[in-house]
């Protein structure tokens, strides 16, 4: 077979080739895992690449389709161990999409592939269906190109927001446009509701997973409901006190035991319901990047109004990208114009990222622990405040964005690119740091030393 070998430069031909020959056939056995390859999208994985020689450098790579058809990747560098493995919850990225040991780091920063429309961002719509991601494993330390070659090996991961046996349960009564999802089993399980922000639409993801996680979690729609779309008019109180008996009445919910969530916008709602409502009777609130500033004596209109008052003092910075931190500064004295936390009777937990440059959080929190101090409550107050961390701080692992299109809800409504601020490490650090604490604050406020999923007494409805 090798007769035409015969002198010695032949011979070193010959070995190369057949080292050569010994990679490529190696190559072809690379092996691929990822475990859990199903499971929910706060949930880490590990992704193990096995039977490579030793020193082979390789580019582990993560491509998903979101559902408005928008291609997202994110690659990272390897060179295989002296066993032939790279294992990316421990081995160290040399490059890509983010450096250094990341389990993670293939989620999170996730970005639109090259040539995309500017200013995308990675929200999922139907929470009935996987976030599906590609993982695959690429010969080289590739930078690009990914589509237009083909890979060593690939997996197919689904990352889900319900978990097995979660309910999906559509609300109209009372004009609500809100869903509502119940943990897996009989119940009855304590109860939140989850404000999103200035944006508007019905975000069910985060409720979704609060759900996989015990909590039943009522996703509403305040901003553009149905009733405001058909009568022109922004809700009042008396449509968060609705979304609030819905929750209390129900009968696989604990009506003692409720919480409400907001970010950014929905932090307005939030607070001022929490303080002067004398329907909610919540057991704690969470404020994720959000403020006090409002007129507290009007309807939560006025809130709108109030930006639309101040937009003169939002900016561009150089590239463009409208920065608005500046519409509720700074923060007033007079006691009409922000939510007397000070009242507050349950425990408070505020998120804060201290990049923002979307909203005033940080000031907000400032003064509002210290009107808490003032008023002898600050033991209901917990902060979480977190450098290189921007407005947007989401459940783990949601790719990062430091800014993106954004629409208000104004009249007429504006169109910008909105500057959120963060960089893609300490926001994602950050995002995973405060939904494990997030959770654990719910859990101790909501289940009262219960253990979760176990049954409840339903003396705990009276």
């Amino acid at each position: 077979m090798f007769a035409h070998v015969k002198g010695p430069q032949d011979t070193k031909k010959f070995q190369l080739w057949k080292e050569q020959f010994r990679m490529d056939r190696k190559q072809l056995c690379v092996k691929l895992s990822v475990q859990p390859s199903r499971g929910l999208m706060d949930e880490k994985f590990t992704v193990l690449v096995q039977n490579i020689l030793p020193g082979f450098q390789l580019t582990v790579h993560a491509l998903h389709q979101c559902e408005d058809g928008h291609s997202w990747e994110a690659f990272a560098h390897y060179s295989a161990n002296t066993t032939g493995t790279v294992d990316v919850s421990q081995d160290p990225s040399l490059g890509g999409t983010y450096s250094g040991v990341e389990p993670m780091g293939l989620l999170w920063s996730l970005r639109p592939v090259s040539g995309s429309i500017p200013g995308l961002r990675l929200r999922k719509v139907n929470v009935q269906t996987p976030m599906v991601v590609t993982i695959s494993v690429y010969q080289g330390h590739q930078m690009g190109g990914f589509l237009d070659q083909v890979p060593l090996t690939s997996v197919v991961v689904e990352r889900w927001y319900m978990a097995p046996g979660v309910r999906r349960v559509p609300i109209t009564e009372g004009s609500l446009t809100a869903t509502l999802f119940l943990p897996s089993g009989p119940g009855p399980f304590p109860g939140l509701l989850d404000l999103w922000g200035g944006g508007g639409k019905l975000v069910e993801y985060r409720a979704a997973l609060l759900a996989s996680h015990g909590i039943a979690s009522m996703a509403l729609d305040y901003l553009t409901p149905q009733i405001t779309l058909e009568t022109g008019k922004i809700v009042d109180n008396d449509y968060f006190e609705t979304a609030f008996r819905v929750l209390e009445q129900h009968p696989q919910i604990l009506g003692s035991r409720i919480a409400m969530l907001g970010l950014s916008f929905g932090t307005a709602v939030t607070l001022r319901m929490a303080v002067y409502s004398e329907v909610m009777k919540l057991r704690c609130v969470v404020s994720i990047s959000g403020f006090h500033v409002q007129p507290i004596d009007g309807p939560v209109e006025q809130i709108v109004a109030l930006f639309n008052k101040n937009i003169k003092k939002t900016y561009l910075d150089k590239d463009n990208q409208m920065i608005l931190r500046d519409l509720l500064l700074p923060i007033p004295t007079d006691p009409s114009l922000k939510v007397d936390v000070g009242r507050l009777q349950c425990p408070l937990l505020l998120v804060v990222g201290e990049d923002d440059q979307n909203c005033a959080a940080v000031e907000s929190a400032i003064d509002m622990k210290e009107m808490m101090e003032r008023a002898g409550n600050s033991h209901l107050l917990t902060v979480l405040s977190y450098k290189n961390t921007g407005h947007l701080i989401e459940p783990p692992f949601t790719p990062f964005a430091r800014a993106s299109t954004f629409k208000t809800v104004t009249c007429p409504p504006m169109k910008m690119m909105a500057l959120w601020g963060g960089d893609v490490v300490g926001h994602s650090r950050a995002q995973e740091d405060a939904w494990r604490k997030t959770l654990d604050f719910l859990r101790e406020n909501l289940y009262d030393n219960i253990r979760p999923g176990a049954l409840f007494s339903n003396q705990d409805n009276n």
